[in-house]
C-alpha cells in the first residue's frame, strides 16, 4: 500500500470534465489516460454541440440548484447539522471497511500535498455521509461550524448544491466553489469532490478537499480525481488478489502509475474486470471483452500468456509484450494469483541455464547471464563518443566523486551507472537504483530517506530503510533526479554534506557512506534559472559530469543489434542470430527516439515473429517502426501488412507505393476522412495515414 498510496504528486492534471464529453466507458466521463490520443476512441455518443467548459459548468450548477430548489431548500435557511452518533458511525464505517481502510493512507497522502492551505481533506460513503476527516488545525473549527465532519450528511438533499452531493448525483468529479453553493452559510466554502467507484462501476462514496474560498486552487480538482482513481486501483487489487491480474499500457513508463490497465482473469483466462484505463485501452466496454477470449483480446493463449509470465518472473529484465485487438503493442507486468500459483507446478518449468564452462567469466558467457552485470569494457562496442564517456568516468572509479549522467531517456544511463560500481571497489556493495519521475511527492520522501515506526498511516511496524540507508557501503543511483521534487532536494542535500540521514519519524541521524551517481534528460541549468532545481544541489551531484549520445548519433549500431540479439537467443533459442540487409538499412534510417531502449524492444518482438527463420526480415519489424524512419526508402519497405490474397504479383516498388496509395485513399473515403477508423481498418499507426496525406 505505501508504495503507491502517495502517487497523486507527481501525476499530470487531467483535463477537465464536461456533461458534453461523457464516454460509455467508465466510471469518469472523461478520463483519458496518459500516452492515448483522443482521436482513437471508439466508443462515443451521438455527434452533438459541444458547449465551452464553463458554459457546460454553469449549465450544470443551474441544474443542480433548480434540483435544491425542487427539494424544498431555502438558500438563507440555516442549515441543521444532524451528525451520527458515535456507535452508528461507527457501524457505518464498518460497513464501509473495505472503502474506508483503502482510503486512509491516500487521503494522508493527498493531505501532504494541500497542507497549509486552511483545508481539508473528506471521505464519504455513496449517500454523502462523512466517514473521516483530515485537515489544517486552523481550518478544523471553521469546518465544525459548517458541519463538515464525520457523521453528517453531505447529500443534495440535506445541504443542497455542495461539491460532495453533487458530485454523487452526476456522477462526475466537481467544484463547487463559492457562491455557487446552494446555502449561503456555506459561501464560505471552496470544494472539489469526485465520486469512488468499485471495479464494476458502482458508487462506492466520494472523495473531497473543502476548505476556504480565498483559497481556491484550479488543480486541487485534478489532485482529488487521481486520488479517487489511486483508491479505485487499490480497491481493484483488493477484490482480485487470488486472481491472475495484469498491468498493461502502450508506454512502459506508465506500469505501475494511476494510468495503467488493470484486467484480472480467472484461472481458465476468463476476464473477471478491467479498470477503467483497461477499459479505454481495449475501446470497448466491460460486458462486451468478458465475451471474448484471452487470445483475443492480448494475441496469445492463456496457457501460452501463463508460461511467458513464468520466464518474466524468472528473468525480470525481460519486458512481457502483448498486442490488443487494435494492434497496439503494449508493455505489461502480471502476477499469478493464488488460484493459479497453486497449479504452478504444472507449468512447464523454464529451462535451465547451461552450466558454467571455462569461459565463463569472460565477456561474451557474461553477456549472456540474467544477472549479467556489465562493466565499462563491457560497454565500449565502438563508438568514439562512448569510448570517451567510459574513459573520463573511468579515472574516477574508486574516488568520492559524484558523477551526473545526461542524456535523452534510454541512452543507458543506469548501465552507465552500474558499470562504474561494478568496476569501483564498492563492487561487493549494494547497487540501489530509485527512479525519482516513477514516485509521487509525498512518496518519495520515505522511499529515499525511510520512516520509523508509526510515522504516518499505513506505515510497517518497525519501520523501514529509505534506500539511501540501503546503500550503505555501495553505489546510491537517483534516475531522473530533474524530476525531484524542491522540498526532497533541501533534504538530499543535507544527507550529501553531513552524510548522515534521519528517517522520518525519528530524531535519531544514521551515518550512511555511499557514491552517489545522478542521471537526468533535462537540462538542469535552465531548471536552475526557473527555481525548480536546487542550484547548490547541482553542484554537490555535479562532480563529473558526462553525456550519452542518443542511438540515432552512434556509429556501433551492428555491435549493439548483435548483443541484443545474443541476449534474445538465450529467452527464444530459434530466434535468428541476424537481420537481413534490408533490415538494416532501414534500422540505419531511424530516428530511434526511444534510444536503446526501443531498440531492445525492436529487436526481441522481431525475434519472437521470426521464430525458426534465419534472418529477421522487414515483415518481422513492428508497424509503427517505419514512423520513426525517414521516407527516402519507403517503397521499400512498405507500411501496410498487406493480405496475401489482394496484393500484386510480383509489384515494382513504384507500382506497389501506387497500390498502396490508393488503397489508404479509399479506405478513407469509406470512412468520410476519419483517420483512425481507416488506420484501424488498415492497421497502420495513424502517423503513417497523416504522411501519406502530406504527400499527395
Amino acid at each position: 500500500m505505501l508504495q503507491r498510496s502517495g502517487e497523486i504528486g507527481r501525476q499530470r492534471a487531467l483535463p477537465a470534465d464536461t456533461s458534453s464529453q461523457r464516454e460509455r466507458i467508465g466510471t469518469y466521463p472523461n478520463a483519458s489516460p496518459a500516452g492515448q490520443n483522443m482521436e482513437t476512441r471508439v466508443t462515443r455518443r451521438p455527434s452533438v454541440t459541444v458547449k465551452p467548459p464553463d458554459a457546460a459548468r454553469a449549465d450544470a450548477i443551474a441544474q443542480a440548484h433548480a434540483r435544491s430548489r425542487s427539494l424544498g431548500l431555502r438558500a438563507n435557511a440555516t442549515p441543521e447539522f444532524d451528525a451520527l452518533a458515535a456507535a452508528d458511525l461507527r457501524n457505518l464505517i464498518d460497513a464501509n471497511h473495505t472503502l474506508y481502510h483503502q482510503a486512509r493512507p491516500v487521503m494522508d497522502a493527498l493531505h501532504a500535498q494541500i497542507v497549509d492551505t486552511e483545508s481539508m481533506v473528506l471521505l464519504t460513503d455513496r449517500n454523502g455521509v462523512i466517514l473521516h476527516s483530515l485537515g489544517d488545525t486552523d481550518f478544523v473549527e471553521k469546518a465544525r461550524r459548517v458541519a463538515l465532519r464525520p457523521g453528517v450528511s453531505w447529500a443534495e438533499r440535506d445541504r443542497g448544491t455542495n461539491a460532495i452531493g453533487t458530485a454523487l448525483v452526476e456522477g462526475q468529479p466537481t467544484t463547487i466553489h463559492a457562491g455557487e453553493h446552494f446555502l449561503r452559510a456555506n459561501h464560505i466554502l471552496t470544494c472539489s469532490c469526485a465520486p469512488i467507484a468499485d471495479p464494476w462501476g458502482r458508487t462506492l462514496g466520494a472523495l473531497d478537499v473543502s476548505g476556504e474560498s480565498h483559497g481556491f486552487h484550479k488543480h486541487t480538482l485534478a489532485l482529488v480525481r487521481m486520488s479517487a482513481q489511486m483508491i479505485e486501483n487499490h480497491l481493484f487489487n483488493t477484490e482480485f488478489a487470488d486472481a491472475v491480474r495484469l498491468q498493461f499500457h502502450a508506454r512502459a513508463e506508465f506500469i505501475g502509475t494511476l494510468y495503467e490497465g488493470l484486467a484480472a482473469f480467472a484461472p481458465d483466462g476468463t476476464l473477471l474486470c478491467a479498470n477503467r484505463s483497461a477499459l479505454f485501452q481495449f475501446g470497448a466496454p466491460l460486458a462486451t471483452l468478458q465475451q471474448r477470449g484471452f487470445d483475443t483480446l492480448f494475441g496469445i493463449s492463456f496457457a501460452a500468456f501463463l508460461q511467458r509470465l513464468v520466464q518474466a518472473h524468472a528473468n525480470p529484465n525481460t519486458p512481457l509484450t502483448l498486442t490488443l485487438p487494435s494492434g497496439v503493442r503494449v508493455v505489461a507486468q502480471g502476477t499469478p494469483g493464488a488460484a493459479v500459483s497453486r497449479a504452478q507446478t504444472a507449468w512447464p518449468a523454464p529451462a535451465a541455464a547451461a552450466p558454467p564452462t571455462a569461459r565463463s567469466e569472460s565477456k561474451s558467457a557474461r553477456t549472456n547471464s540474467a544477472d549479467w552485470q556489465p562493466t565499462l569494457a563491457d560497454l565500449d562496442t565502438g563508438d568514439a563518443r562512448v569510448a570517451a564517456v567510459l574513459e573520463r568516468v573511468a579515472r574516477v572509479r574508486g574516488r568520492d566523486i559524484p558523477v551526473l549522467v545526461l542524456g535523452r531517456t534510454g541512452t543507458g544511463k543506469e548501465w552507465l551507472a552500474r558499470a562504474l560500481h561494478q568496476d569501483s571497489p564498492r563492487r561487493d556493495a549494494p547497487f540501489v537504483a530509485l527512479n525519482c519521475a516513477a514516485l509521487p511527492d509525498s512518496l518519495i520522501e520515505a522511499e529515499l530517506f525511510g520512516y520509523e515506526d508509526g510515522a504516518f498511516t499505513g506505515a510497517k511496524r518497525r519501520g523501514s530503510p529509505g534506500k539511501i540507508q540501503q546503500a550503505h557501503g555501495g553505489t546510491l543511483f537517483l534516475d531522473e533526479i530533474g524530476d525531484m521534487p524542491l522540498a526532497q532536494q533541501v533534504r538530499l542535500m543535507r544527507v550529501l554534506q553531513e552524510r548522515a540521514v534521519t528517517p522520518l519519524g525519528g530524531t535519531r541521524a544514521v551515518p550512511v557512506d555511499l557514491r552517489i551517481v545522478c542521471a537526468t534528460h533535462r537540462d538542469l541549468r535552465a531548471m536552475i534559472a526557473e527555481g525548480t532545481f536546487r542550484e547548490d544541489l547541482y553542484y554537490r551531484i555535479n562532480g563529473l559530469a558526462v553525456t550519452l549520445p542518443p542511438l540515432a548519433a552512434r556509429t556501433d549500431l551492428d555491435a549493439l543489434v548483435a548483443r541484443v540479439l545474443t541476449l534474445a537467443r538465450r529467452e527464444i533459442p530459434a530466434a535468428p542470430a541476424r537481420i537481413a540487409p534490408e533490415v538494416r538499412a532501414c534500422f540505419m534510417r531511424c530516428r530511434w527516439p526511444g534510444n536503446l531502449r526501443q531498440l531492445a524492444n525492436v529487436l526481441r518482438t522481431a525475434a519472437i515473429m521470426a521464430e525458426g527463420e534465419d534472418a529477421i526480415e522487414l515483415a518481422h519489424l513492428p508497424e509503427d517502426l517505419m514512423d520513426d524512419c525517414d521516407s527516402a526508402d519507403d517503397a521499400q519497405a512498405p507500411d501496410l501488412a498487406v493480405d496475401p490474397s489482394t496484393a500484386v504479383p510480383e509489384a515494382s516498388p513504384a507500382r506497389l507505393a501506387d497500390w498502396q496509395a490508393r488503397l489508404i485513399d479509399d479506405t478513407l473515403s469509406r470512412h468520410g476522412g476519419n483517420v483512425s477508423a481507416a488506420a484501424r481498418e488498415l492497421g497502420l499507426a495513424r502517423n503513417t495515414v497523416y504522411r501519406h496525406l502530406r504527400r499527395r
